[in-house]
């Protein structure tokens, strides 16, 4: 199981990294910006961030009362990017004059970066995103239960993804949470199963000079889900979750030959969640796809293996 693991692990991380930009391109990019300017360039990743790792978690209500089941899953959970999502409004920085605030592209916006002119023959860059439509993250999931309508949800992986300088560097997700069958308690006066639940999570990229985390982002979700099987194989499904996230960035800012710091910490967020999916469970293996209305929305599918 441990190593099955680690290579739906492998496989989760080239899924999610395929179209990644690397860590030091993003460095490169944001080392322009302090304060509220970095908040706004790098707001789009923060929500996706929150509207996927909140994704793709609880999905049926039922869960066996004494019926032991371990299931090694694996999913990708994705959002699109809306045009309000590729520019915000943004300042020039570093004593520039006549100070001026211009549309600028943010970390998922064009590529061309803008260029005002200032005081004498003076000129301040906002730089250019990477011109992404979409952002996906693939996970491994494991899930035991069976216990007393109970069951346990663990995500994890931590590995290197090419030189700790250039590409992504160290990245690391762990994610635990705990259901309960809700339906045991009334045999079947509900037409439906029903189960409630919590996951946490947290999830890392790379690191800066100081050794500080590059990007590191948490996430809560606290929900109920419902579903029922039709002809021993079809479970729709659907939950309604409160969640929250949170993301902090640290890298390096450098000007006339000395190295700041920056750390950006963006405001925690909450949403209530609205689940809609489906599920065709067969012996050893199931399949599912949902969508995600929230805040940010998302869709989510996977496979699962198991008993």
């Amino acid at each position: 199981m441990t190593f099955a693991l680690k290579r739906i692990a492998v496989l989760a991380l080239l899924l999610a990294c395929v179209a990644a930009p690397a860590r030091a391109q993003i460095e490169d990019q944001i080392s322009a910006y302090t304060g509220a300017n970095a908040e706004g360039y790098l707001q789009p990743l923060a929500n996706a961030f929150g509207g996927c790792l909140n994704s793709g978690i609880f999905r049926p209500g039922h869960i066996a009362r004494m019926h032991p089941s371990v299931r090694l899953e694996i999913q990708v959970m994705g959002i699109y990017f809306g045009d309000d999502d590729r520019t915000f409004l943004a300042s020039t920085e570093q004593g520039f004059s006549p100070e001026q605030r211009v549309s600028a592209p943010t970390i998922v916006g064009s590529g061309e970066a803008v260029i005002v002119d200032g005081d004498g023959g003076t000129k301040f860059a906002f730089p250019g995103g990477f011109d992404l439509n979409s952002f996906a993250l693939a996970v491994p999931q494991l899930r035991v239960g069976g216990f007393y309508g109970s069951e346990v949800i663990f995500r994890y992986f931590s590995m290197q993804i090419g030189d700790e300088d250039e590409d992504l560097g160290d990245i690391g997700l762990f994610g635990f949470g705990l259901r309960h069958s809700i339906s045991q308690y009334f045999g079947p006066v509900l037409p439906v199963d029903i189960a409630a639940g919590f996951f946490w999570q947290k999830f890392s990229m790379g690191e800066n000079d100081q050794g500080d985390e590059l990007i590191s982002s948490s996430a809560l979700s606290l929900g109920v889900q419902a579903s029922k099987k039709f002809a021993k194989v079809f479970v729709p499904y659907a939950g309604l979750s409160y969640d929250t996230h949170s993301m902090d960035v640290s890298y390096e800012y450098e000007e006339d030959d000395s190295t700041e710091t920056i750390d950006v910490d963006f405001d925690k967020t909450s949403t209530v969640h609205l689940t809609l999916g489906l599920m065709i469970d067969i012996p050893v293996m199931n399949v599912f796809g949902e969508f995600n209305l929230a805040s940010q929305n998302s869709v989510a599918f996977g496979v699962g293996f198991g008993f």
